[in-house]
């Protein structure tokens, strides 16, 4: 058993690819978690996609030994977080289950927007915060520049900040005496007449594993979690018999118990996704009342789209796919949709762009699903006449525009760090997408801009563009800034006179006409060629706003024609026109899987 004063809980926060999962890397290898043979790069980062692309996307834990300079064996238990502003639950959920920060800045490109956004979240959870200065061996390496960054920007003070290179191990040890040294060992903050002895447990994450069923990842905060316990969930008052527990080094280990102040997880044959909420507090069952940990709250989907099987037969398969993500991804949230273009499927809240694609991707290749996704589209408030507001998450439950009064739309405050060289372009795309600058300072050869901006123009292209414009250096954080009153339309789509409603997409009116146009031009080369003309038309209500005509492939009728009176021609002609007119009223256009994705990236370019 290790006393709580030799343990230490601490997350690595961080920006985007200023070397968290690499600084882990090197503390596990360092106190020998692995072996040098078992060592791989981002050995933490477990999905193929957090390889492929180099980014973290689950929140990963991890138990070390470590005897420190003082003679004594310390128990580390590491979070590695992601950096990204998309996956920020993962972040918030680590530092409810730590009581320290290191906080790593890369000391050539100094602090971003994202550094900003997380070490907030660790302030606000009362974290001890030990500034990591990584990449001190790059030739660009500014370490002196960059601790002053920390200081005026972040305002922590800085003056020790640890000198590293994760890629190289330099400075390693120092951290670990750091971590033992300046970050505090688990307290235990008892409520009032409350049995200490009784479990209190944080769900910090969970996930499936189709041998084991549910497994749960927890911090124990006071008593024991042992093996063939019975034990409660507080929210849904379900109980269950610990099967196994366990925690990771980064391997699995299987032990008997875990005590206050560890992390460790736990499985016992929780079938149903459902029944296992993040943030939930885990007891005895017993008849002592126990109060809930405060936990922490989750971050509330901003970026909806649909998602239906490309097979219909598929439908099923996708819905258990879903309950299976989201186990461990407490900001998906799904609902059961139709659509009269693409069958049966489901509407999904995500927390940004790239949530939305390694949602995409996890459930093409893990689960092995065809998908046809739809626009994305943000969630708008509508006052309607008589008081009454309704929230809009998809285009197609749009009210009629002659009872709508007022429509208001999200908007967010955007955090943007880019070198001046550069500025002058960040501020023109700002202004495009209908921004609003509050602030701008200069820190230390970088410009911080605050704009507020409407969410439904950063859903589409805007970080693309941002990191095009600025060669890739500027770096984008933000966070929801409430709702304001704007002139919105719906955009509807009509192929041969029928719309097409999981084309339509609501827009600024002032934007409608253009993308309109860019949608119809896009449809006209996406559909293909029928028997008889096929109208595109976008429109606004029952006005038409623009046109496309894709052409009828026509038979050459007056081919045998070899002679004769011009009225022959002409009765053959006119015979060909009647049946293509009476083909145009009859004839259903198959719109292809294809096209509806394609014409969906319109504003991406």
């Amino acid at each position: 058993m290790t006393e709580q004063k030799f343990i230490r809980n601490f997350a690595i926060i961080a920006h985007i690819d200023h070397g968290k999962s690499t600084l882990a890397d090197r503390l596990i290898e360092y106190c020998g978690g692995l072996q040098k043979r078992e060592m791989s790069q981002q050995v933490l980062d477990s999905m193929d996609i957090e390889r492929e692309r180099g980014i973290t996307i689950k929140a990963q834990t991890v138990r070390l030994k470590y005897k420190a300079k003082d003679g004594n064996m310390y128990q580390l238990n590491l979070m590695d977080t992601p950096g990204h502003v998309d996956f920020s639950y993962e972040v918030s959920r680590s530092l409810a289950a730590c009581e320290g920060s290191l906080l790593v800045v890369d000391a050539s490109q100094g602090v971003e927007a994202q550094t900003l956004a997380n070490v907030y979240q660790a302030i606000d959870n009362n974290h001890e915060i030990v500034p990591v200065l990584n990449k001190i061996d790059l030739p660009a390496a500014e370490p002196e520049r960059v601790k002053e960054q920390i200081e005026n920007v972040i305002g922590i003070d800085a003056s020790d900040a640890l000198l590293v290179s994760a890629k190289s191990g330099i400075g390693i040890e120092d951290v670990l005496e750091a971590i033992v040294t300046r970050l505090p060992a688990p307290k235990n903050d008892f409520v009032q007449n409350e049995n200490p002895n009784i479990l209190k447990a944080l769900l910090v994450d969970s996930w499936y594993d189709q041998y084991l069923g549910v497994v749960i990842l927890v911090r124990i905060f006071q008593g024991q979690l042992k093996k063939s316990m019975k034990i409660k969930m507080l929210s849904t008052k379900n109980t269950y018999i610990v099967d196994n527990v366990g925690y990771f080094t980064p391997k699995k280990v299987m032990c008997d118990v875990l005590e206050a102040g560890q992390l460790g997880f736990f499985t016992a044959s929780i079938k149903q996704v459902t029944e296992c909420k993040v943030g939930d507090t885990i007891t005895e069952d017993s008849k002592i009342e126990v109060k809930m940990l405060p936990g922490f709250k989750p971050n509330l989907p901003v970026v909806f789209c649909s998602l239906f099987p490309a097979d219909a037969s598929d439908f099923e398969r996708l819905k258990d796919s879903l309950g299976k993500l989201r186990l461990n991804d407490a900001s998906l949230e799904f609902e059961t949709e139709s659509s009269t273009a693409l069958g049966f499927g489901f509407r999904c809240g995500f927390l940004g762009l790239l949530h939305l694609e390694i949602v995409q991707e996890r459930l093409e290749r893990e689960f092995d699903l065809d998908l046809i996704t739809t626009a994305p589209s943000v969630v708008y408030k509508v006052n309607l006449r008589g008081g009454k507001q309704v929230e809009v998450h998809n285009p197609a439950d749009f009210p009629d525009p002659q009872a709508i009064e007022t429509m208001l739309e999200p908007w967010i405050r955007a955090t943007i760090m880019v070198p001046e060289e550069y500025l002058g372009s960040v501020l023109t795309l700002c202004t495009d997408k209908r921004g609003v600058q509050i602030d701008m300072k200069y820190i230390a050869g970088r410009i911080m801009v605050v704009y507020r901006l409407p969410l439904n123009e950063i859903v589409f292209d805007f970080y693309d563009r941002l990191k095009g414009c600025s060669k890739g250096y500027a770096s984008f954080d933000w966070e929801i800034d409430g709702y304001e009153e704007s002139n919105l339309v719906k955009l509807s789509i009509l192929v041969n006179s029928d719309p097409v409603d999981a084309l339509s997409i609501i827009v600024h009116k002032s934007r409608a006409e253009s993308r309109g146009r860019e949608l119809c031009a896009r449809l006209k080369d996406l559909i293909p060629r029928q028997l008889f003309q096929i109208a595109i038309q976008a429109a606004i209500g029952g006005k038409i706003i623009a046109r496309e005509n894709v052409k009828a492939m026509r038979k050459d009728v007056l081919a045998k024609c070899y002679g004769g009176d011009i009225t022959r021609k002409r009765k053959l002609l006119e015979k060909q026109k009647a049946g293509k007119k009476r083909m145009r009223n009859i004839g259903n256009v198959e719109i292809p899987q294809s096209a509806f994705i394609a014409a969906l990236k319109v504003g991406d370019n």
